[in-house]
């Protein structure tokens, strides 16, 4: 069952992020992947592989990990605009880990964590270079372009969570919200559409650490009292209620605002 939700759910979920971004523009595509549709995954097959109580640390050392998601927009969207996807990817990663490995060391109660989780999305939304319009951006994808993206998130996904054992509830969790989805969307998106295809993703990767941090939160607080079943199904459910009320207030407002760069 494990091994099953290693190779066929995250990658499927990005599949679907990565369709979804192709019909409302990839901001939409970067907002889903910075949703827990792969952390999600990792921390499930961590609490049925290590156990609820195991999984609850994972889930509040994960909060701190969303940290380091923010700060790998932040760095591929500016490297994007002199360098390759490739040089990019790295060095972004380079700099995600050695930040990782510093937050790991940190414990904070899931509360707080998730207070520090909402007011750094709101940093880097600020400091993100900004985005294109939705349409500004509308290339012809070639046919490997998803499975090549579900490939290479099974291969992450795998890596990530045989580690977990050996690795430790505090820096499992720090790892689990690691940009594996976020990495092959917004890698796809510089090396097929540029420095403004890479920016319209990482815009929206802010947007989406608000639902990610809540769902982290319930878990951590919800899957040793009530059992992993019940604590992820009301995780997920309240995350995309919170999510799609953002969404919903987000959108309302002009789009002029992104293409002037004010937000």
């Amino acid at each position: 069952m494990t091994l099953m939700l290693k190779l066929l759910l995250a990658p499927a979920l990005v599949v679907a992020a990565s369709l979804t971004g192709r019909r409302w523009g990839q901001r939409v595509s970067g907002m889903l992947v910075a949703l827990p549709i792969v952390a999600g995954p990792i921390l499930l097959i961590t609490c049925l592989e290590q156990g609820a109580a195991f999984g609850a640390r994972a889930a509040g050392a994960a909060l701190l990990g969303l940290v380091t998601l923010a700060w790998f927009a932040l760095v591929f969207a500016w490297l994007s605009r002199w360098f390759g996807w490739m040089p990019t990817l790295l060095i972004s990663w380079v700099s995600c880990l050695l930040l990782d490995l510093v937050l790991a060391r940190i414990s904070l109660p899931p509360g707080w964590g998730l207070l520090l989780v909402i007011a750094v999305a709101g940093v880097a939304t600020r400091l993100l270079p900004a985005g294109m319009p939705a349409d500004a951006v509308r290339p012809a994808w070639p046919w490997w372009d998803l499975p090549a993206r579900a490939a290479a998130t099974a291969v992450l996904v795998w890596a990530v969570t045989t580690a977990a054992a050996a690795a430790g509830p505090g820096l499992t969790g720090v790892l689990a919200p690691f940009p594996i989805a976020t990495s092959v969307v917004v890698a796809f998106a510089l090396a097929q559409l540029g420095h403004p295809g890479a920016v319209q993703v990482a815009n929206g990767i802010p947007g989406g650490l608000l639902g990610f941090s809540v769902f982290c939160f319930l878990v951590a607080t919800l899957v040793v009292p009530l059992g992993i079943g019940a604590a992820f199904g009301i995780a997920l459910t309240i995350t995309l209620i919170v999510q799609l009320a953002w969404r919903a207030i987000t959108t309302r407002r002009p789009r002029s605002e992104y293409a002037t760069g004010t937000r």
